[in-house]
């Protein structure tokens, strides 16, 4: 796909490795719309990252992902890419100590938000001759190792599953969906983390993923015509890669 003059959302892009992503969309030459929860960061956006236009969205409310959609299709005519960037947990306690509520959401936000997301562009990008929708997981999903929020695990391996399963959408509308699974991300946060460990912890650490290699990775999917139901992994110092998909 050539993103000249395509429309694409990206969510939770107004600050961290989203705004990267919006960064290199647009300057792809992309019309970008920023969808996120921070009303200030958004504006921003429209000034500092190149994006056309911000629309304030909690993927986790079924009506402002909805409001997302129809917003972009509004302002700009459609949709062609989709990137379902937003994800994270809370800062309080991870299942089981967490309450139902609170575990809940993180599954809102890491599973059911990006797919009711691409389910709401599956028939805008069909009318548009077809688009790409990529989401991003977490090598938190990946594997069998023990992991400290289990409620994120559990929706970044569903969020995996989910792209695989969905291979079909390209011969029945046209959109190919694939994810992207990068290690831990060069984020503020994570620097801070990394700031806040003794030197023989962080002489321990792989090099983090760069949010500029994430994006590269992510309009790769966007572009390669070939790729739909594939998962590219990004570790921590090592080239990013396709999974085998059998």
């Amino acid at each position: 796909m050539d993103l000249e003059g395509k429309v694409a959302i990206v969510t939770a892009g107004a600050a961290g490795a989203g705004a990267t992503m919006v960064q290199r969309l647009a300057a792809e030459g992309a019309t970008v719309v920023v969808a996120d929860v921070d009303d200030a960061a958004g504006r921003r956006a429209i000034d500092t990252l190149g994006a056309a236009s911000f629309v304030r969205t909690d993927i986790r409310v079924d009506g402002d992902v909805e409001h997302m959609v129809g917003s972009a299709e509004e302002r700009h005519g459609g949709v062609d890419i989709l990137v379902n960037n937003a994800g994270g947990w809370g800062p309080t306690a991870n299942y089981p100590f967490a309450s139902p509520l609170q575990w809940g959401s993180t599954l809102d936000l890491n599973l059911r938000a990006p797919m009711l997301a691409t389910q709401l562009v599956l028939e805008p990008m069909r009318r548009r001759g077809g688009g790409a929708v990529v989401n991003v997981a977490s090598t938190g999903g990946v594997g069998l190792a023990p992991y400290e929020s289990p409620e994120y695990g559990a929706a970044k391996a569903g969020l995996i599953r989910f792209t695989a399963c969905m291979a079909y959408a390209r011969e029945e509308t046209g959109v190919r969906v694939n994810c992207v699974v990068p290690d831990w991300i060069a984020t503020d946060r994570a620097l801070g983390e990394l700031a806040a460990m003794t030197p023989e912890q962080r002489a321990d650490e792989a090099p983090l993923v760069d949010p500029g290699d994430l994006a590269d990775a992510v309009v790769e999917l966007v572009r390669d015509e070939s790729l739909a139901g594939r998962v590219m992994l990004l570790p921590r110092g090592e080239p990013r890669r396709l999974l085998d998909p059998v």
